[in-house]
């Protein structure tokens, strides 16, 4: 199944006040994410990992500080959009803070960690597309090569790592998206193989 991003959903973005930059970056976010998803295999809703990435830093209309997650979900929560797009908003910050990186942050006391796979893959997605659109790391844009170096990068460059908590956070979903995407990927040839067997 495949979500396509819709130009009133960027017209959101845009009324909104988000600059063109950042919503050139919430577009890639979207499509990785929707790339990532349909390559793990798994049963994902696609609408939720399109739009909650493509909103997820709607609070940028307002700070690009720390408190764009709380301040985009509460936007986005006026602006009607379902609960689920708006806890990604408020989540994303560190790839899902705990209660006491919270407090220590200064942001609302609560447990913002990533229960769903969808919330995961973007996050996922946004440091993969931080990694391969920023000059930081000499990847020469090679989405793959992102991925292959994506512990590596996350543990040389701090702006990428942020700090323990964050960077063990960003390693297992990254293992955990890696596996299931070497899973299916594994399942697909064993079919074709299959396929290819019984035809002959």
């Amino acid at each position: 199944m495949t979500y396509e991003i819709e130009t009133g959903d960027i017209q959101i973005l845009r009324d909104a006040g988000v600059s063109e930059d950042d919503i050139t970056h919430c577009v890639k976010v979207a499509e990785k994410s929707r790339e990532v998803a349909g390559r793990t295999g798994a049963e994902v809703d696609m609408a939720l990992v399109v739009r909650g990435a493509l909103f997820h830093d709607l609070g940028k209309a307002e700070t690009h500080e720390i408190g764009h997650g709380r301040i985009g979900a509460e936007m986005g929560e006026r602006l009607g959009l379902a609960p689920e797009i708006t806890a990604v908003m408020e989540k994303h910050i560190r790839g899902g803070l705990t209660e006491e990186e919270a407090v220590e942050l200064g942001l609302p006391v609560k447990d913002y960690t990533l229960g769903r796979l969808e919330e995961r893959i973007i996050i996922y997605a946004d440091r993969l597309i931080d990694i391969i659109t920023e000059d930081v790391v000499d990847i020469g844009g090679d989405e793959l090569e992102a991925e292959r170096r994506f512990e590596e990068i996350l543990r040389d460059y701090e702006k990428y790592g942020k700090n323990k908590p964050t960077l063990v956070r960003y390693l297992g979903y990254h293992d955990e998206i890696q596996g299931l995407m070497n899973s299916a990927a594994a399942r697909a040839s064993e079919n074709a193989n299959a396929s290819t067997n019984s035809s002959r």
